[in-house]
């Protein structure tokens, strides 16, 4: 008789900053069979009404477990969204293109100094204790500010750099970092989110909500949410300020 094998579902280390793409993103590592192992961070954001839409959304979507992570970058600053320096209002730059050849000057104030790699590399050390494989992240490169690491090239890099850094990595069992919204319009994200059945009503991207956690609709990250939805052709859920 052949002894019964139990073979453990795959784990993933899921980061969740409670946005439209990291929901998405949640929902798709589900979709591709992965128990998720949702994180987020408590940095000290302006906008911290979006850990209340991480713990939404995880609950929602039925991670394995969710952990939020205090770690305080306004005792670095150089954001918008970490110091007291305003959020630009008035539309979106969509300037990623210039990244292509290193024009800095396209890159917004609302841009958190090395963020993403802060963020993969705890991330990674979950995945490392959890024995997660797989790091899954909602950067784009299409519809976003133009932030360096949302980048294709920095996600193939920071995953080249973990299995060089970690125990796992060097011992045989290699990290992988996938980032499966890296190359979609916010409107294929949409609907690939309505797809899954992701209650995007959950999510926020507003940077400058108000007092009450409605949204500003006027932010470069709210104009972006907005024309998504337009493109779309899906109702947009998001409650903001003005009603519109």
């Amino acid at each position: 008789m052949q002894p019964h094998v139990t073979h453990s579902p795959a784990r993933a280390v899921v980061l969740l900053s409670g946005g439209l793409d990291s929901a998405v993103t949640l929902a798709v590592a589900q979709a591709q069979g992965f128990t998720c192992h949702a994180i987020s961070f408590d940095y000290g954001q302006r906008h911290r009404v979006e850990l209340d839409a991480a713990r939404r959304i995880a609950a929602h979507l039925r991670a394995a477990d969710h952990r939020i992570i205090p770690l305080d970058l306004r005792l670095i600053g150089g954001s918008a969204l970490t110091a007291d320096i305003d959020v630009p209002k008035g539309g979106a730059s969509f300037r990623g293109a210039d990244l292509q050849s290193g024009d800095s000057s396209s890159i917004p104030i609302t841009y958190v100094p090395a963020r993403n790699l802060v963020f993969l590399s705890i991330a990674l050390g979950l995945a490392e204790v959890v024995g997660a494989r797989d790091i899954f992240i909602g950067a784009n490169a299409v519809d976003y500010s133009g932030y360096p690491d949302c980048r294709p090239a920095f996600i193939e890099s920071f995953e080249r750099t973990a299995n060089l850094a970690t125990r796992d990595g060097v011992e045989g069992r290699p990290f992988r970092v996938r980032a499966p919204l890296i190359d979609l319009t916010k409107a294929d994200i949409i609907r690939r989110g309505h797809e899954l059945g992701v209650d995007l009503s959950l999510t926020t991207s507003c940077y400058d909500p108000d007092p009450r956690g409605l949204s500003c609709g006027t932010c470069d990250s709210c104009v972006i949410r907005k024309r998504g939805f337009a493109d779309a052709k899906i109702a947009d859920p998001t409650r903001y300020a003005g009603g519109t």
